[in-house]
């Protein structure tokens, strides 16, 4: 069993989408904040999609190992030998 990168990287950006979520909740009607980002609250939205991005690698990761590594696939290529490789 092979080393799946969507693990780690699901969990980090779903801890840094929570943080970055919760924090633009926190500042929701800071005056800096709606000057600079022409009145978005971009730490709320951009953490929401962090969260989200994060929680689908996670659902992948859990699904388990993709197609190409699955048993019962032959390790062989059908198309190259197809084409004459």
């Amino acid at each position: 069993m092979g080393f799946d990168i969507r693990l780690p990287i699901g969990m980090m950006l779903s801890v840094l989408g929570a943080l970055i979520g919760i924090y633009g909740l926190m500042t929701k009607g800071s005056d800096m904040y709606v000057r600079h980002s022409l009145g978005i609250n971009i730490n709320l939205w951009w953490g929401a999609a962090m969260l989200l991005f994060g929680l689908g690698m996670l659902l992948l990761a859990r699904r388990g190992p993709s197609l190409e590594a699955s048993p019962g696939r032959k390790s062989g290529s059908s198309t190259a030998k197809s084409i004459g490789h």
